[in-house]
């Protein structure tokens, strides 16, 4: 295109001495009025960008998008959440305005098949596109870092807890030998998690606490919980471990710290077997059996037996394996006494497969997993019923 055809092209049709195309260069009326133009395309798009961000802040506000916190370091975790998402409101709320302005005044006419005017790129602007990004983007990197070595942190005098998880059950065990189906912490002290799994990767999360970790096969991984508020709460598995893999919970409680002693020194007197007293197993008086009925009960609970099977007397309806109602008839079925059906069943739970079931769903390691006593005791808790 020549020079003049390319003045030519930026004629405003109807403007007269304003146009620039046929005198090669503006007049002062000619830059006054550009300016115009230009000051109200940035006041439009203030206003955009205003709005833009108004209703993004009110999606960030008005929708509850994390719990309430209850750890330090769910603290921690909300405000980088805050960070990042207030410099994401702002990107979008420029993004926006720009789009915006620029498919509604450069929009084409109806009918033009016209080719736009040649323009070329702004070395300012792209440079100030690439920079501020990239500050952002390590402004977000550098807090998080600070945030996740926070987090890990567990201070100089810890409560170590050590977790055992397994399909489909959580267990704790806490200084002194005390084992617990129930997470129980005291408040306002650094708890150090120290995790492994029996069987496949489960993750542990409690989600008002903030705090996430895999538990892996093999090795030991760690986490640091320091709650804030004392309550109640659940403790999920959060990565997929099976077809009971929804069922695999247990409860959280917080307590103050003399509430919290009293808890563990009850514990201990009883045991340490989360309530239950030991030397359960086995007793022929009214009151050993009687403690083999709440060992059994308890096991069948912390082992998380509930989570796939139907026992009436626990109060559990899940289908997942078979139906523990019928341990007697299955029993019958298999040519085995029920207390010895039911042993098998569970040391070694693919020696018979019930009708309709398939093997390799029940985890095979409860017989090194469960305490002598606690499987004595569950046998006996499930057979009595069995045979009953």
């Amino acid at each position: 295109m020549t020079g003049g055809g390319q003045a030519a092209s930026f004629v405003r049709d109807g403007e007269g001495g304003g146009s620039w195309g046929n005198r090669g260069s503006p007049t002062f009326a000619d830059v006054v009025s550009s300016a115009v133009i230009r000051r109200a395309a940035m006041v439009k798009m203030v206003v955009i960008a205003a709005l833009a961000a108004l209703v993004a802040t009110l999606v960030a506000v008005l929708i509850r998008w994390l719990p309430e916190s209850a750890s330090e370091e769910m603290d921690r975790i909300t405000f980088v959440y805050w960070f990042a998402t207030i410099i994401c409101i702002g990107i979008f709320a420029l993004v926006a305005a720009v789009i915006i302005e620029a498919v509604w005044a450069f929009r084409v006419q109806p009918d033009d098949d016209t080719d736009g005017p040649p323009i070329h790129g702004n070395t300012r602007l792209e440079i100030a596109w690439t920079i501020v990004p990239a500050i952002l983007v390590i402004a977000i990197g550098v807090v998080s870092a600070v945030v996740l070595s926070k987090n890990a942190d567990a201070g100089s005098n810890p409560l170590h807890v050590k977790v055992f998880a397994q399909q489909f059950a959580w267990r704790f065990e806490y200084p002194g030998k005390v084992m617990s189906d129930e997470l129980v912490m005291p408040l306002h002290r650094n708890v150090k998690f120290e995790m492994q799994s029996a069987d496949v990767i489960h993750s542990l999360w409690i989600p008002q606490m903030g705090q996430k970790q895999d538990v892996v096969p093999g090795i030991t991984t760690e986490i640091v919980i320091t709650p804030t508020r004392t309550g109640t709460f659940t403790l999920i598995c959060t990565e997929l471990c099976g077809l009971g893999h929804a069922t695999m919970r247990a409860p959280v409680r917080v307590l103050d710290q003399p509430a919290f002693q009293a808890w563990l020194a009850k514990q201990r007197s009883a045991g340490g077997a989360g309530g239950a007293t030991s030397g359960a197993a086995g007793g022929q008086t009214g009151g050993a059996t009687s403690d083999t009925s709440a060992l059994g009960k308890t096991t069948f609970a912390s082992a998380g037996c509930g989570g796939c099977h139907t026992f009436t007397p626990a109060g559990t309806d899940a289908q997942v394996g078979p139906d523990l109602d019928n341990l007697a008839a299955d029993a019958k079925a298999a040519g085995e006494p029920v207390a010895d059906y039911v042993r098998q069943s569970i040391v070694d739970p693919n020696a018979v497969i019930a009708k309709g079931y398939q093997p390799n769903v029940m985890p095979p390691t409860f017989g090194d997993t469960l305490k002598p006593d606690e499987l004595d005791a569950l046998v006996a808790y499930l057979s009595g019923k069995g045979a009953s």
